[in-house]
């Protein structure tokens, strides 16, 4: 097994993080990665890391979509709706995307995961709540 110093600074960062730093860092992330394909549009191979990003952006919004539907989760229910909704909308976009791929589409996924970490780290409107409880 190679050593990957990477994955061992980011798998010690995560280690470190609080909840909202947490899932600020995993929106970022996620954003960057997109973003890399962006960038990266058409050159040989990125369909395939077109589709590892896309799934991967899929999955942490399906964690927020658990998290914020639980029961006991603390977070306002009008928040709650409006995280729920814009997962929904993150949905139909990944596989809109998936369909008929355009690099253009990119662009939303990307800026939605940036505005929501920079809001959980209190960069912008709305860092005083966390997705997860």
């Amino acid at each position: 097994m190679r050593n990957n110093p990477i994955a061992a600074y980011e798998s010690a960062e995560k280690a470190t993080l609080s909840g909202k730093d947490l899932e600020a860092h995993v929106l970022e992330r996620a954003a960057q990665l997109m973003a890399d394909v962006r960038e990266h549009w058409g050159e040989a191979g990125f369909e395939p890391r077109l589709e590892e990003v896309l799934l991967h952006n899929q999955k942490v919004w399906s964690f927020f979509q658990a998290e914020i539907s639980q029961p006991d989760n603390p977070l306002p229910p009008e928040i709650k709706q409006n995280l729920l909704t814009l997962s929904v909308f993150i949905d139909k976009r990944i596989f809109e995307i998936m369909a008929f791929p355009e690099a253009g589409k990119m662009d939303i996924l990307i800026e939605i995961n940036r505005n929501l970490a920079a809001g959980l780290r209190g960069d912008g409107a709305g860092g005083d709540a966390r997705v997860a409880p």
